[in-house]
């Protein structure tokens, strides 16, 4: 962090960080918001996304399929 300003490499190791701490304190759980300062957390969401997202670029999560399906009886038209 330089000048009170987070990167998006900040952001992930900061989500990093908090997971091995996680791990060691024997929680089976992923970081959530709350874990974290509102400043951290508006960082984190900026460069990352929404909340799951940023734990898949951390490398924590599993990411998610990309290819959704699309619903009987819509079209693109």
């Amino acid at each position: 962090m330089v000048n009170g300003k987070y990167t998006k490499e900040d952001c992930l190791e900061l989500l990093r960080h908090q997971y091995c701490l996680l791990q060691e304190q024997g929680e089976c759980r992923y970081p959530r918001r709350s874990d974290f300062t509102e400043a951290q957390v508006v960082a984190i969401k900026a460069f990352c996304g929404p909340w799951p997202r940023a734990l898949e670029a951390a490398g924590i999560k599993p990411a998610r399929e990309k290819v959704r399906e699309r619903k009987p009886g819509r079209s693109d038209a």
